[in-house]
């Protein structure tokens, strides 16, 4: 005769396999329907420049006092991630850069959102063709550049 500790034991054993052989498909997990996509931040977005302006899809942000993305057009603005191509500048390149500055893309990220309004806290600038840049962008961050919080 089996103890009862034992019966229990067994019971317990048998119900955890029903439970868990119970759960899975017999064909392993099936995903359906489209993927998520990121949603937009309601109410305002904004990104502040190197003096804590707050600005909205701006068409010229001073990044730090080295780095200038002018003539900006938006792709994307108000998700996780914001993008605009335009053109890059700054006290690196001068002079040559005041005719000729230099294609780029600029993707901001880190949307924070304090009290109702968000903001982009990490710029990002790519330059279209990097090997055609002075040796002094050498000494210039452009990328991880960590934003202020706008002055609201």
């Amino acid at each position: 005769m089996l103890s009862p500790l034992r019966v229990a034991v067994i019971c317990g054993t048998f119900l955890a396999a029903a439970l868990v052989g119970g759960c899975a498909e017999p064909r392993g997990l099936r995903v359906e329907g489209p993927a998520l996509r990121p949603t937009r931040m309601p109410g305002p977005v904004y990104v502040a420049d190197v003096s804590g302006r707050p600005l909205q899809q701006p068409a010229v942000l001073e990044l730090t006092e080295s780095v200038v993305v002018a003539e900006l057009s938006w792709r994307d603005w108000g998700g996780p991630t914001a993008r605009a191509t335009g053109k890059l500048g700054g006290p690196w390149c001068r002079p040559g850069c005041r005719d000729r500055p230099y294609d780029a893309t600029l993707t901001l990220s880190g949307l924070e959102r304090p009290e109702g309004v968000a903001y982009y806290r990490r710029a990002a600038v790519e330059p279209e063709k990097p090997e055609e840049l002075p040796a002094a962008a050498v000494n210039v961050q452009f990328e991880g550049i960590r934003l202020s919080s706008p002055e609201l």
